[in-house]
């Protein structure tokens, strides 16, 4: 009966202070400038590589099918954060809603764990594009890639389900600052003023399942594709078979890396001015690096282009 009177003499937060980047008042519009460019940058490559694969019936592969919802997912996943953080920046009291935090995370979740999971799904066709070329055809059947897609948006969704419904579970009634640009777990755990252990405990396990599982498969993976190119005896198609895993290895290490950094390494939650221009890497400039990294050296992209391009001149 005493902790029910004490609940309700609790005044439960019902927004939170985005403080972003607001620490920086004399290159505010400079880094406006700069995430809008960045912003509309990813938007449209994403969307042109989306497109260009949906469009052109030379790319309706499996890695091409894997690399549209991957940017798909880049799409929503830089578009959870960046407008709002744009918004802020000319708004006197950056605030963000309880529901609206709750709402930004879980799509934030939704879709960062959604790109693990498609991530490994992509490592698992370059290994049996290289390792079984044979069997490639009917290993990667439509059927199958369709159901790791399927499965990586599900597997996404009820991870991110999980750690919304923990968060609902704590109470925040003291400080709603948060100092960072957009709703994340740490800080949310670190405001909370209930007990967050089984919160920390359910983050623990979900990164384990996650982001070292997905690593672990993927490092695998890439561990029999180099044995297998290395089996390769022409230097010309031991260099086109690393070329084919070069551009996935490197997207990969990129996001892996960025997260990790963050997540583990950082002893602020994330809430350091440095800690937010490195969130800023893995949540901006990753889903725009993502269709460059795999563009850029791709000659089959490179032709899906010019193609499309001479379609719209006939047109």
């Amino acid at each position: 009966m005493e902790a029910m009177i004490k609940r309700k003499n609790i005044t439960e937060i019902t927004e939170f202070i985005l403080l972003g980047f607001s620490d920086f008042p004399q290159i505010r519009a400079l880094l406006f400038i700069i995430f809008l460019i960045l912003y509309l940058t990813a938007l449209t490559w994403n969307l042109s590589l989306v497109v260009l694969i949906r469009v052109d019936s030379y790319l309706h592969t499996p890695m091409y099918f894997f690399l549209s919802n991957l940017s798909f997912i880049d799409i929503c996943y830089i578009t959870t954060t960046v407008p709002k953080m744009l918004f802020n920046f000319f708004q006197k009291r950056q605030t963000i809603s309880f529901a609206g935090c709750i709402v930004q995370y879980f799509m934030f979740s939704t879709m960062g764990l959604s790109e693990s999971c498609l991530m490994t799904a992509m490592a698992y066709d370059r290994y049996a594009a290289i390792c079984n070329p044979l069997l490639y055809s009917s290993i990667m059947s439509p059927t199958l890639c369709g159901q790791m897609v399927m499965g990586s948006y599900t597997a996404g969704f009820i991870g991110s389900v999980s750690q919304v419904f923990a968060l609902l579970q704590l109470h925040f009634c003291g400080s709603n600052v948060i100092r960072h640009f957009f709703c994340d777990i740490p800080q949310l755990l670190n405001l909370s003023c209930t007990d967050t252990f089984f919160a920390h405990i359910e983050l623990l396990i979900l990164t384990m399942l996650f982001c070292i599982s997905n690593a672990l498969v993927i490092v695998i993976s890439y561990g029999y594709i180099v044995l297998s190119i290395l089996k390769i005896t022409s230097a010309k198609g031991r260099s086109k078979a690393f070329n084919t895993c070069a551009f996935h290895l490197t997207a990969v290490s990129l996001f892996y890396t960025s997260t990790a950094f963050v997540y583990f390494s950082s002893s602020s939650g994330g809430s350091s001015s440095f800690d937010r221009f490195v969130s800023v890497f893995y949540t901006v400039l990753i889903p725009m690096l993502n269709p460059l990294v795999y563009s850029l050296r791709n000659k089959e992209i490179k032709d899906a282009g010019k193609r499309l391009q001479k379609k719209l001149r006939c047109c």
